[in-house]
């Protein structure tokens, strides 16, 4: 089954390029964000292959003066990876690790040309490995890359160029994570699942932070780590910390933050980051949780679909809307220094228990 790929010295095992381990739910993930610097507009991207079900899908989604304006799209994907288009929306690389492009084609009153900038070199996570008993649930790697963002979006018929100073992130992300129908037999016995992750990709003037947390129902962390990354680092210059940890604070009767600190232990010094959330972005118009499309539903040869709603309609704790970004505005606190004040965005998911909010 030989592909465009194929023509790449990118080869890890002696299958052609098309072909990837059994999992049905491996997948291929780009995402990208980005916001002016007021928080006037906010835009987020994602783009899947998942080849052992020959699916691909794309979702682009804007917010603004408190509408969320979403185009979903899907296409089979015919097993050729080297093709970055569903519907009307497009992924460039022009520099491999540096610069990449997103456009969305006019369609449904909906279009988009934007650039992404990275601001150092993409710092890798470590590995997501998570297994219920013995059926693994997650297995996945990430890089993650804060970028200067330049561009314009227009929804119907008003075309906002982003102003300088807007920022944003992007990520890249492959492996095995529940994707499409659920199995027709879940796991036994059935459980109540729990989900707590918070996900800080923030800008300062000259550097990024990065924060994460994967936790369990008793507030035990099997993922996280910080990482402060100079502009224009190079690979293995940003500073780490595993040992970084996040109080939040929630809005009362709710599953969704109205501030957090991150602190950030560093060799031979101690910093302190608040978030002040000052927007939200519902992660289901790009596809997360949605319940119509979600990552990898089978649509058909190729299905484009505009949705909007207003957030303030939402039931903010309805399951679909638990998958939340908020712009953010953030403060670099450290001893014998001026306070720093940045932008950034501050990603949670809050579901089932979790001890240490006395959630239920």
């Amino acid at each position: 089954m030989l592909t465009q790929a194929d023509d790449f010295p990118v080869h890890q095992t002696p299958e052609p390029v098309a072909l990837c381990q059994t999992d049905r739910n491996f997948y291929d993930r780009y995402f990208f964000n980005g916001y002016a610097p007021d928080g006037s507009v906010f835009f987020a991207v994602a783009f899947g292959m998942y080849p052992n079900i020959n699916i691909a899908d794309a979702h682009f989604s804007v917010v603004r003066d408190g509408v969320q304006d979403c185009l979903h799209a899907s296409r089979f994907l015919n097993h050729e990876r080297m093709d970055l288009t569903v519907g009307p929306i497009r992924i460039e690389v022009l520099e491999p690790l540096r610069k990449l492009r997103v456009s969305v084609a006019m369609t449904d009153g909906i279009a988009a040309e934007i650039v992404f900038d990275g601001r150092a070199f993409p710092i890798q996570e470590p590995r997501f490995t998570h297994r219920f008993g013995s059926r693994v649930f997650m297995d996945m790697t990430r890089l993650t890359q804060n970028a200067r963002v330049s561009g314009w979006v227009e929804v119907d018929g008003v075309r906002t160029v982003l102003p300088a100073g807007s920022l944003g992130t992007r990520d890249r992300s492959w492996g095995v994570r529940p994707l499409g129908a659920p199995d027709a037999q879940p796991y036994a016995p059935p459980f109540k699942p729990s989900v707590f992750w918070l996900w800080t990709p923030l800008n300062f003037a000259t550097r990024s932070v990065f924060f994460h947390v994967m936790a369990e129902a008793s507030g035990k962390a099997w993922n996280t780590r910080a990482v402060v990354c100079e502009d224009d680092s190079a690979a293995g210059e940003a500073l780490h910390s595993d040992d970084a940890h996040a109080d939040v604070v929630l809005v009362p009767g709710m599953r969704h933050a109205a501030s957090a600190v991150i602190h950030i232990p560093l060799p031979g010094r101690h910093v302190d980051v608040t978030i002040e959330p000052l927007g939200r972005f519902h992660m289901k118009g790009i596809g997360y949780r949605h319940p119509t499309w979600t990552h990898g539903m089978f649509k058909g040869e190729l299905v484009v679909e505009r949705e909007s709603f207003s957030i303030a309609g939402l039931d903010p704790n309805a399951l679909e809307q638990l998958h939340t970004q908020a712009f953010a505005r953030v403060t670099w606190r450290e001893a014998g220094k001026p306070d720093e004040v940045g932008i950034g965005t501050f990603e949670y998911s809050m579901v089932g228990a979790y001890a240490p909010l006395d959630l239920a």
